[in-house]
């Protein structure tokens, strides 16, 4: 396990050592990536037109379109690849409702949807009990699906589980998870909770909840065709996207990746020799379980190098986990890191990597910080351009040495 040292040392990811706190280079060619046109980028997918970018939605659509559009601009051949995402994708059709102790709550501060929910679109009102029984909205101290069917096995109204906050007090929206079970339930601030557990009274509410079928649809721009080393950049476009009436802006989860990818693919192209293949894939549904990526990982030739990027909002350390057969992509990422002076962490990122590890491809999954994650806080200001630069000349850099390899075997 990667493990960060003190300053002017260096940290271990697996057999390699990654240099921290080094000076930064130029890339190769000396270009550097551009902040302006990376913050143009992220501002632009937080948008409020694009409603936070959901798969299958309007907002989502119209982002493949324009980011198709700027890839273009810079020089790739590009492609709209569509597929569907089926029994994935749970939305909040109109705003949940609750009310307690003659109060009513504030959705996705005090209580939001559990995605394992059935939907209840018209408030109901009844005792909470800390017990499951008939009649009741039963405040269980923990969740799991032999809690929701004791719960039904009772005839309870609904089920009550606890669940936490981030620092800002929001709890963050997801869109995917466990399988529906047969009874509403909701997430309840945890403070709050226990207070319902231990006070009783009366509980209100409505869960306005689907499953709904989508088309999504990922880009896939080639900037140069496959040669004797080909890399393939990565990073999903899409967000939660907006509740009925509160934006969710997704600048850093992912526009800020979205962003540094395209750059650093822009100024690859200029740059690397002849016979080095680069692509570019923006995936659509990662949200809902990852399944851009899914799609498109058997497509991709193999012998690929895949590197992925799932945030570049606020830099301590980025975190990198490797799949497949990544040896010689992890010693380019060593390599690079000393050059760009980024600092490595091996650290789990549960994105699109996995799905072209799973695939049999050389994977790096990098993640530079998402603040505000998955919250109306996760706007375009919480992206640091110094954190834009450091990813974009991480990815250049990492590129660069799996294309141009050090003479007389050095490490």
């Amino acid at each position: 396990m990667l493990r960060h040292r003190d300053r002017g040392g260096a940290a271990e990811l697996g057999l390699l050592r990654v240099s921290a706190f080094v000076t930064p280079v130029p890339p190769m060619g000396g270009t550097g990536p551009d902040r302006l046109r990376m913050r143009r980028t992220v501002e632009r997918l937080a948008a409020g037109d694009l409603t936070g970018r959901r798969v299958g939605t309007p907002g989502g659509r119209a982002a493949a379109g324009w980011l198709a559009a700027l890839l273009s601009d810079a020089g790739a051949e590009v492609r709209l690849d569509p597929f569907a995402v089926t029994g994935a994708v749970r939305e909040v059709h109109a705003t949940p409702i609750a009310r307690f102790g003659g109060s009513g709550l504030v959705f996705r501060r005090d209580f939001c949807e559990h995605l394992a929910s059935a939907g209840l679109p018209e408030p109901v009102s009844a005792p909470v009990s800390g017990a499951a029984m008939a009649g009741a909205w039963w405040a269980s101290a923990s969740w799991g699906p032999d809690v929701a069917a004791a719960a039904v096995s009772a005839g309870a109204v609904g089920l009550l589980v606890p669940r936490g906050t981030d620092t800002a007090g929001w709890m963050p929206k997801m869109i995917a998870g466990p399988a529906v079970v047969g009874i509403p339930v909701l997430a309840v601030r945890t403070d709050l909770h226990a207070r319902m557990r231990a006070e009783g009274g009366e509980f209100t509410a409505s869960v306005p909840v689907r499953t709904v079928d989508v088309a999504a649809t990922n880009v896939i721009a080639e900037f140069r065709p496959p040669g004797a080393i080909s890399v393939l950049l990565t990073a999903h476009f899409d967000g939660v996207g907006d509740d009925p009436d509160r934006r969710f802006p997704a600048a850093c989860d992912n526009a800020s990746g979205v962003a540094a990818v395209i750059e650093a693919a822009r100024i690859l192209h200029a740059v690397l020799p002849p016979g080095i293949g680069l692509s570019v894939a923006l995936l659509d549904a990662e949200e809902a379980g990852a399944h851009g990526s899914a799609h498109h990982a058997p497509t991709v030739p193999p012998g690929t190098y895949v590197i992925n990027l799932d945030g570049a909002a606020r830099l301590g350390i980025a975190a990198v986990e490797a799949g497949g057969p990544a040896a010689p992509l992890l010693l380019a990422l060593d390599r690079a890191a000393r050059r760009s002076g980024v600092p490595l962490k091996a650290q789990p990122m549960p994105s699109d990597n996995r799905r072209y590890a799973a695939a049999g491809l050389a994977s790096a999954g990098i993640g530079m910080g998402m603040p505000g994650y998955q919250t109306p806080a996760e706007t375009p200001d919480r992206v640091e351009d110094a954190t834009l630069t450091a990813a974009a000349s991480l990815l250049i850099e990492t590129v660069t040495e799996l294309a141009l390899p050090p003479a007389g075997g050095e490490v």
